[in-house]
């Protein structure tokens, strides 16, 4: 028999056996039924949180989401040639290559697309042509040899075209086209064993994959472009503005006076980390510098705008970034500068990072417009100035006046044996060693950012910034030949009506 009891809080089913003892066989409980909600609403808020992350991704970076439907569009372009049949009977069955083309050449950037596709083209192109030479070569050899040539052949090839990406010039320009090459000399060779008209196969392939090639290119070209050499230019102007705040950051921590240290502590703290950006972006920079090579001139930049100097600049940001980093290591280490060491060389200290920040923060400005800036060097012998205000301050710095002298009552042991206190001592030379390390560190990052003056001039000379006092000058020579035209005019209209 079963019988169910309700206990407040548990339902139990139960079953009575012949000896008088009972089993349970189920049991419901409010608890299991809250750990089911739980699990649910558990589930809804993840799903709610990847909702909401994606919203403030599209909104932060709109350009994702153009991309995005930019392939939609390319895909839906490109699939005509497969539903429609009148445009599939031209193409044949290989239509689909054209559609695999524009899943895999499509990128986020031109020069990405750019460089896909050409290495693409040129890939299929050479490898096409190669393996129908090596198939006839094959055919003429007779049936008992035609397999053995093909296979030593792709053998050969496929070797040679591998150790070809170990090249470091090819492995940055044409990695990509080495592959499409290994494979489209593979499937020739090995399909046209089998396929009577391989020159039809292989047209048809070399056809529809640049139709897709094509498409890509048009659409990433035409609509909303993203260029990746404008995307190198706004990633060294923004990493230069990075390591100034990361310069002022630190200065705030350190070298601010107690009112108004707070002030800046949550300002400060947002900038700090700056410097990580620059030490982690020379993956990006590399790549984007080897995709904007690809592109045509757009906007300010020209067809032979010079994106290695981009790279030189990005390396002397990175050894300066080294030094900060530190800088800032010292601020959470266990041994920190003692207030009575740091104070007297607290303004000149102040005074340098605020001069270094103006140095770097200028340089930012001069790349983001490409026009010469004429305080650059005005602020880099302002810096320098201070690096050697900071220098004679060291020299002149009374450490002997800090070092603890030994305690009188301790000054004599019981046998009568003078014996100074050596523990102080030793602290304040740890102390001093502190405070000479941490001016040694602001002076390297003074010479380092001299280094990235030198790549940002040399920049500007080969890209040939626009100078702002030349243009200055042009638009004040045009108003007075426009006012001198003017008064011409009324002086020839006066004569006129006498």
């Amino acid at each position: 028999m079963v019988k169910e009891n309700e206990v407040p809080g548990r339902l139990e089913w139960r079953v009575n056996m012949p000896n008088g003892s009972s089993r349970i066989l189920a049991t419901e409980s409010r608890e299991t039924c809250s750990r089911l909600q739980s699990l649910v609403m558990g589930i809804v808020l993840n799903i709610r949180g990847f909702l909401d992350k994606a919203w403030s991704l599209a909104v932060n970076e709109p350009k994702k989401v153009v991309h995005c439907l930019k392939v939609g569009l390319a895909l839906s372009l490109v699939s005509v040639f497969y539903y429609m049949r009148p445009l599939y009977d031209g193409v044949g069955g290989n239509a689909m290559w054209a559609v695999m083309t524009v899943v895999v050449v499509f990128e986020y950037t031109v020069g990405s697309t750019l460089y896909k596709c050409v290495n693409r083209a040129i890939g299929t192109c050479l490898a096409g042509s190669l393996g129908i030479g090596v198939h006839w070569v094959a055919s003429q050899a007779g049936d008992k040899f035609e397999p053995v040539i093909l296979q030593v052949s792709v053998f050969l090839l496929a070797a040679a075209a591998t150790f070809s990406r170990f090249i470091p010039t090819i492995k940055a320009r044409f990695d990509y086209g080495a592959m499409i090459f290994i494979l489209t000399f593979s499937l020739v060779s090995v399909s046209g064993y089998r396929v009577d008209k391989l020159v039809e196969l292989a047209h048809e392939r070399v056809s529809t994959i640049a139709i897709g090639a094509s498409i890509c290119i048009f659409i990433t070209m035409i609509l909303c472009p993203v260029w990746a050499g404008t995307e190198l230019h706004h990633l060294i102007s923004n990493n230069l503005e990075k390591l100034a705040d990361s310069l002022e950051g630190y200065a705030a921590e350190n070298f601010s006076v107690d009112g108004s240290k707070n002030v800046h502590e949550k300002d400060s703290s947002k900038r700090l980390q700056g410097y990580k950006c620059v030490l982690n972006s020379k993956a990006a920079e590399e790549t984007m510098a080897n995709f904007a090579r690809w592109e045509p001139a757009h906007g300010k930049f020209n067809f032979r705008h010079p994106w290695k100097q981009y790279l030189k600049i990005g390396a002397s940001m990175r050894s300066c970034a080294y030094c900060i980093e530190t800088l800032h290591g010292g601020i959470n280490s266990n041994t920190e500068t003692p207030e009575f060491l740091k104070k007297p060389l607290n303004d000149v200290c102040m005074r340098l990072t605020t001069s270094s920040s103006k140095v770097l923060k200028e340089m930012s400005s001069m790349i983001k417009t490409m026009k010469n800036s004429t305080k650059l060097d005005i602020l880099v012998d302002e810096m320098n100035s201070t690096v050697e205000g900071l220098q004679n301050s060291l020299k002149i710095f009374p450490s002997y006046q800090h070092i603890p002298t030994p305690d009188p009552a301790t000054e004599e042991t019981p046998n009568g044996t003078e014996e100074p206190s050596l523990k102080p001592t030793a602290l304040s030379l740890m102390e001093i060693v502190q405070m000479a390390t941490l001016t040694s560190l602001l002076v390297e990052i003074a010479s380092r950012i001299e280094g990235i003056v030198e790549e940002v001039k040399e920049l500007a000379s080969q890209a040939e910034f626009r100078d702002e006092s030349s243009k200055k000058s042009k638009q004040t020579q045009t108003e007075i030949n426009g006012n001198d035209g003017n008064e011409h005019e009324v002086t020839v209209k006066t004569l006129q009506q006498v």
